[in-house]
């Protein structure tokens, strides 16, 4: 879909927050972070193993997911936005395993330190001026914590569309 289109589709579902999705009854949300900053940091070998083991469950949970999933190594680094929304400041750790091939993806291409530093510029300098919107969402048992799913390249649509 080309960025238009997807920002045009899109930016309805947006919210101001995640407390605003919940006020809303969601578990899925999409909102626009304001002075995002990613951040990364070595994880522990017992992270590492935690994570491979999300990994393996998550892709024998429906067909949606497949044996890639299962076969993805965690990176070692935990991968986190700091950010503000509606609601305030926030701190998520990013649990999108595609963060994790991203970093995998470009470290075979280059080096480790490379890759963070291309992630670094990725998600604080480019995502941020070009626009970005976080997929958040929350488990029915804990409605009031919210995960980050998802980073999605989103142009912000400067005109709404005029109905007639």
């Amino acid at each position: 879909m080309a960025e238009r289109e997807r920002s045009t589709l899109l930016e309805p579902l947006i919210v101001g927050s995640a407390q605003e999705a919940l006020e809303q009854g969601r578990s899925l949300a999409l909102i626009r972070p304001r002075n995002t900053r990613f951040i990364y940091r070595a994880q522990k070998p017992a992270d590492i193993e935690a994570d491979r083991e999300a990994y393996r469950r998550a892709a024998c949970q429906t067909s949606f997911f497949d044996e890639e999933l299962a076969a993805l190594e965690p990176s070692p680094f935990e991968f986190k936005f700091r950010f503000e929304d509606a609601s305030g400041p926030h701190e998520y750790r990013n649990g999108d395993w595609e963060a994790h091939a991203m970093f995998w993806r470009e470290r075979k291409r280059t080096s480790e330190t490379e890759a963070l530093r291309w992630m670094d510029g990725t998600f604080n300098e480019e995502y941020p001026r070009r626009g970005m919107a976080f997929a958040i969402g929350n488990m029915a048992k804990r409605p009031q914590t919210w995960q980050l799913l998802g980073v999605l390249r989103l142009d912000e649509v400067k005109q709404t569309a005029f109905a007639f």
